[in-house]
């Protein structure tokens, strides 16, 4: 496969390679982008377990960045699991001067319940990253913590949508796998709403599918692709990843990075 495009994760390590850097750079690689890593925390977890949480320093986080973007330029960026108040400061510094998307995924608590985002750094994510995202993409948990309100049915997706967007972002996505029902992913974007509906597949090995939905999208939208182009094939590659998943470990067990990855068209927007 020949390398069309470059991409760069800025997240943390799981050493049981199912979600963070692990599955951002896996996803990047099914996707035929060249990844680039930039770690945030190391953790020390399993499939069943999260055990130990390590934010690296601010400074050694700014060095990396320096060094991968004096040289590689990406076509687009993610961010996942930054942990504390000066992280996420190393990062916003940094990502100031991105001449290229950035797709914020706001991990908050790992699949365990383990906290990655400390909680005095909530306010300084949204008041100094969150307005640099090209896109968020909260789980369903995550977008009541950013709005400040709760989720009440399909129909309060577009009250929480805005005020997340009102925090600076343009374009906010609302996963869907915590929601009832199908898998359905939800899009707002300066008004308007555009959903991604996949069928639910009933299985506990979905560790690390929000890493590999955000690092989806970075990848297409690293190829070229448009957002909603990239949404599809992202939707469309998780969902099989899912389907797929190999069975490994214990307890919530990783998605099959292996699945095909190709470019969709985009839904109609209603």
């Amino acid at each position: 496969m020949k390398l069309k495009a470059s991409a760069l994760t800025i997240a943390g390590s799981d050493p049981s390679g199912g979600a963070g850097i692990q599955a951002d750079l896996k996803t990047f690689h099914q996707a035929g982008v060249y990844g680039m890593s930039v770690l945030t925390l190391v953790t020390v977890q399993n499939t069943r377990r999260v055990e130990r949480v390590e934010v690296l320093s601010p400074e050694l986080i700014e060095a990396q960045l320096s060094a991968v973007l004096e040289d590689i330029l990406p076509g687009a960026a993610k961010t996942g699991a930054l942990g504390g108040a000066e992280a996420i400061r190393a990062v916003a510094k940094a990502a100031r001067l991105f001449s290229f998307p950035l797709i914020v995924d706001p991990v908050m608590i790992s699949k365990h319940g383990a906290p990655l985002m400390a909680h005095d750094a909530l306010q300084i994510f949204i008041q100094e990253l969150l307005p640099l995202a090209y896109l968020v993409t909260p789980n369903l948990h995550e977008a009541e913590m950013l709005s400040g309100l709760p989720y009440r049915g399909k129909n309060s997706l577009r009250g929480m949508a805005e005020k997340i967007s009102d925090l600076g972002p343009r374009r906010v996505l609302i996963k869907g796998g915590h929601r009832e029902g199908d898998a359905e992913d939800y899009l707002y974007e300066s008004g308007s709403e555009i959903f991604y509906p996949a069928p639910r597949i009933q299985t506990v090995h979905t560790h690390g599918t929000g890493c590999t939905a955000s690092a989806a999208i970075t990848a297409g939208l690293a190829l070229g692709l448009d957002l909603h182009d990239a949404m599809t094939a992202a939707k469309e590659y998780v969902t099989a990843a899912i389907r797929s998943a190999p069975g490994l470990g214990g307890g919530s067990g990783p998605v099959n990075h292996w699945a095909v990855y190709s470019a969709g068209k985009a839904p109609k927007t209603v």
